[in-house]
């Protein structure tokens, strides 16, 4: 299979060729290992290779997708007796000693594992660009970031060296590097997906496993493959009644939208931004529904720090479990890691706890809105892609960062309101995406709009719990009023294709 042919086919087109017998699973790794050579070097999306592997891997014939190329994200997605980083040099030495449910069914659903994609340390950052594997970028322009936390899997997706990549999403790490790549992005609900074995709920339930993909129904027949619970889960979530693949091809009927462009947290949101769901509303009132300004009534700023106290929490927990399990120390550890774990250690127990009950707050009014309406509209991120390299710590604030460490001052920061500050300049480029984590409720982000100069903007749609379909349902009209796949030609030409 020549490369360009191989890059005008998703995962459901493949899997159907290889089924017929058009082509052979291994002509199609193939054809995705010279892909990923071409481009890997001017992205940096894959941190582990594993094509020999892949040209050999058996796979069950039955499955959705027998014999198609996946990448996993090097966080969670563990693979037995292969390293799994999380993007931070104190994980080096972490072998996983069993497949996580997502790779035991991806597996069973047929894929054949490239390697494995980048990911910021612990996966923390709406950007990817860890101390130990460098920067990821993006394809549409190699001067900007792909997104975190699953940017390497957003790039090498855009770029078709798979035509979908595993992620997983604790704040916005599937909806962002969607937006930013130009691909269909969907977090499922709360318990769709098992986080097993090696974790109940993953971040307390705020984080997702799936996959971002260039299609919808690479996406819904993946959400078939990966969703059910597990033994042991905390949380079991009622099946649908009719398989995504199935039910992502009927028709929504007429809904009504509350459309909102305003961040929550009173940031800036980019002029692109806005345009895109202008956009999108205007093709949704064409297509039949109803659309009109509202939005969940809740305390952005309260979200914000409830959202910043699971952040502390996690980090300081996982550093812990890394030293514990691998003897690492400090300094295997990028600066501000080691400042949010010692936030962490320093919150008041009572605190955590109170900020992890607020999140009822959330749910509340976000079911009080959707009393009202079937889904809302908003930015998925609040501006446009950075620039490599521009959202690091400047010089000055990693030597007060040093300091505060030295003096372990953390419950200074908190007492001074500094964390308040904290919370405004970490989430004020992704203000919209954090609402669904702490509510668990299903959202994605289609790629509907792009700027005159070429890059994508993804629009969020939000849904209430176990809206998985009517989600679908509506990426699927959005996807045939305003088809995008064509887009990815310009990355083809970006990255040509030379052919076997």
């Amino acid at each position: 299979m020549k490369q360009s042919e191989y890059l005008r086919y998703d995962a459901t087109a493949l899997a159907d060729l290889i089924r017929r017998g058009e082509v052979t699973s291994r002509e199609v790794c193939e054809a995705a290992v010279e892909r990923a050579t071409s481009v890997n070097g001017s992205l940096n999306a894959i941190c582990f290779p594993q094509f020999s592997e892949a040209l050999a891997q058996d796979f069950p014939q039955q499955g959705a997708f027998a014999g198609v190329p996946l990448l996993l994200k090097d966080l969670a997605q563990e693979q037995s007796g292969r390293p799994c980083t999380y993007g931070s040099r104190g994980f080096r030495n972490n072998i996983a000693p069993q497949d996580s449910e997502f790779v035991r069914r991806a597996r069973e659903g047929g894929l054949v594992f490239l390697g494995r994609t980048a990911t910021p340390e612990f996966g923390l950052k709406a950007i990817t660009e860890s101390e130990l594997w460098g920067p990821s970028r993006n394809p549409w322009n190699t001067k900007l970031t792909p997104g975190g936390s699953s940017g390497g899997s957003g790039a090498a997706t855009a770029a078709g060296v798979v035509p979908m990549a595993g992620a997983n999403d604790g704040g916005g790490s599937i909806r962002i590097p969607a937006a930013y790549n130009g691909l269909f992005g969907l977090k499922p609900s709360r318990g769709r997906i098992s986080s097993g074995p090696l974790m109940g709920e993953s971040w307390t339930g705020a984080s997702s496993d799936h996959v971002v993909t260039r299609t919808v129904r690479d996406s819904a027949a993946m959400l078939d493959v990966l969703s059910g619970s597990a033994p042991g889960d905390p949380f079991v979530i009622p099946a649908p009644g009719t398989a995504y693949a199935d039910v992502m091809q009927q028709a929504p009927g007429s809904l009504k939208i509350g459309v909102f462009t305003a961040s929550p947290y009173g940031t800036e949101v980019a002029p692109e931004c806005v345009a895109a769901v202008e956009e999108t509303a205007r093709i949704l009132e064409n297509l039949g529904h109803k659309v009109e300004y509202a939005r969940p009534e809740f305390d952005g700023m309260a979200l914000a720090r409830c959202y910043l106290g699971l952040y502390f929490g996690e980090v300081s927990a996982m550093m812990s479990k890394v030293k514990e399990q691998f003897g690492a120390d400090d300094s295997d550890f990028e600066l501000d890691t080691r400042l949010m774990g010692m936030l962490g250690n320093t919150m008041p127990l009572s605190d955590y706890v109170l900020r992890r009950q607020q999140w009822n707050e959330f749910s509340r009014a976000l079911g009080a809105f959707f009393g009202g309406y079937d889904l809302y509209l908003c930015p998925t991120t609040g501006q446009l892609p950075a620039g490599i390299g521009e959202l690091d710590t400047p010089a000055h604030l990693k030597l007060a960062g040093k300091l505060m460490l030295r003096l372990n001052a953390g419950k200074m920061l908190h007492r001074s309101g500094q964390v308040d500050h904290m919370a405004m300049e970490s989430l004020a480029r992704t203000p919209f995406t954090q609402l669904a984590n702490l509510t668990g409720t299903p959202a994605m982000s289609v790629p509907v709009h792009w700027t005159a100069e070429g890059l994508p903007v993804g629009v969020q749609f939000g849904a209430p719990h176990g809206g998985e379909d009517v989600l679908l349902q509506m990426a699927a009209q959005l996807e045939a009023a305003a088809p995008w796949f064509g887009y990815y030609e310009r990355l083809e030409n970006a990255f040509p294709a030379t052919g076997l």
